[in-house]
């Protein structure tokens, strides 16, 4: 059974001047248990927007259009923020977020910013029972626990910050995390020991199912079972990790791909080459196929006809000349 579902989802800002810009268009997927589904995509390809509507989080400008999104049957849609925040955020669904020193008070030591998080879910506990907890699990993540409990952000380095965002999303042993580009802004040595740190978490039934989101693909086959590509707010390509990264069948994909440099077998030798062009602007209606003025492949009828996302093979892709 799905523990995780999103049908047709919709999402749109809506401007001062009452201009509605759709930014996330006809998402949909579902996730069962001890799934990992990694979600790539250029930047302002709309995953960040994704990530606030997967949670329930709509915040003005940010409205549903429509859609649903479902935990473990339950709709996160019509709910108040409020509701949303004290009932599934941090419980049933918790979010690990980009840019670990923006997500962190400056103003307040880790093991406050931590304890305000546990006392605003579990009533009753006190402050010792909430020490307690954040240095055993503090003690998981291969840092001196003392010293970044007490110490502000400021005060640590970016991995030390972003593993204590890490450890204080994920105190409440939630069924699902959503790590959105948990690696951006890290050099490479702390990029594997951040995501050393999520897989420890996953095999000590921390948690068990995860969405993962970087723009970074070759990435997401070592990460993620199944690889969901996006572009101008649409899912265009979703297949096993495998697929997606060594047989993609949408032009963005194959694109994409080709843009990254790749230490994949077959591919470290492969020059990158950049994606001509730019994504299309949203807050203009788009006819045909969102990746028409960029794709090497482009028929004249796909500038017309708006593509439907297809079961070819055993994967979905939102082109009719896939195959």
């Amino acid at each position: 059974m799905a523990i995780f579902e999103v049908e047709k989802l919709s999402l749109h800002y809506l401007t001062r001047f009452g201009q509605k810009i759709h930014a996330v268009t006809d998402v949909s997927f579902s996730m069962e248990q001890g799934e990992i589904l990694g979600i790539a995509g250029e930047s302002g390809c709309g995953k960040s927007t994704l990530v606030n509507g997967l949670m329930g989080l709509f915040i003005p400008p940010l409205y549903p259009t429509c859609g649903d999104v479902r935990v473990d049957g339950e709709s996160l849609m019509n709910r108040t923020t409020e509701d949303v925040r004290q009932n599934v955020l941090s419980r049933k669904v918790s979010m690990i977020p980009q840019g670990a020193f923006n997500a962190l008070n400056p103003t307040r030591k880790v093991k406050d910013i931590a304890a305000d998080v546990m006392s605003a879910h579990l009533k009753g506990v006190d402050k010792k029972q909430i020490y307690e907890r954040l240095v055993e699990r503090f003690n998981l993540f291969g840092m001196d626990t003392q010293r970044v409990l007490n110490s502000h952000p400021i005060q640590l380095t970016a991995g030390e910050r972003q593993r204590s965002v890490i450890g204080i999303s994920t105190l409440l042993n939630p069924q699902m995390v959503i790590a959105d580009e948990p690696t951006s802004a890290l050099d490479v040595t702390t990029q594997k020991v951040v995501i050393k740190m999520i897989f420890d978490l996953l095999e000590k039934g921390i948690f068990s199912t995860m969405i993962f989101i970087t723009h970074e693909l070759p990435l997401l086959r070592h990460v993620a079972d199944n690889i969901a590509i996006m572009y101008a707010g649409e899912i265009v390509e979703k297949g096993t990790a495998e697929q997606v990264v060594f047989d993609p069948r949408h032009p963005y994909t194959k694109a994409l791909m080709g843009a990254m440099l790749s230490a994949e077998p077959g591919q470290k030798n492969r020059k990158p080459t950049a994606i001509e062009g730019a994504p299309p602007n949203l807050a203009n209606p788009i006819e045909g196929c969102r990746f028409a003025e960029r794709c090497p492949a482009v028929r004249p009828e796909c500038k017309l006809k708006k593509q439907e996302i297809r079961i070819v093979g055993d994967r979905q892709v939102r082109c009719d000349y896939a195959e």
